[in-house]
């Protein structure tokens, strides 16, 4: 006999999901002259070859409309000293980018300094999955130091690794 299909609560799911740590990262470009960016605990390496990674954006979201026609995003992963970024990123005000010190590439990815790595990077693909999509990214520059620690998520809250 088959049993019928359990129903699973959000909350639930967002608790269990929490259990597992990620790092932060931030997906940036300049858009009409001004830096536009989101934070994301979904990035991920995809593929050596061709250079993929890719992270996942609500449907929700009234950034990646913005940002998914630029020609190039910066990705920055964020070190544990950049804690306060990524609770500005995170927020729904007016100029996220107020008081961070960033850069923009020539084609226009925007960049956080003292991040602990960085990726330039463009659009390949986007997978419509639930509530999200699978944005996946072509790696056209990138860089990363090691001694750098990282900005962790975890358990619904920055941390860092001890």
């Amino acid at each position: 006999m088959v049993s019928p299909p359990q129903v699973i609560d959000s909350a639930r799911l967002r608790y269990v999901f929490g259990s597992f740590p990620s790092g932060v990262a931030v997906v940036a470009a300049e858009v009409d002259g001004a830096p536009v960016g989101l934070l994301v605990s979904s990035f991920t390496s995809v593929s050596l070859e061709p250079p993929l990674v890719s992270v996942c954006v609500a449907h929700s979201s009234s950034t990646w409309p913005l940002l998914r026609s630029a020609p190039r995003l910066g990705v920055s992963i964020l070190s544990a000293a950049q804690e306060r970024h990524g609770r500005q990123l995170a927020g729904r005000g007016a100029d996220r980018f107020a008081e961070l010190d960033w850069r923009t590439t020539d084609a226009g990815a925007v960049l956080l300094d003292d991040a602990g790595g960085w990726l330039e990077t463009s659009v390949s693909q986007q997978v419509r999955a639930g509530d999200h999509d699978i944005i996946v990214l072509e790696v056209h520059d990138l860089d990363a130091d090691h001694d750098v620690s990282p900005l962790v998520f975890h358990a619904s809250r920055f941390r860092r690794l001890e």
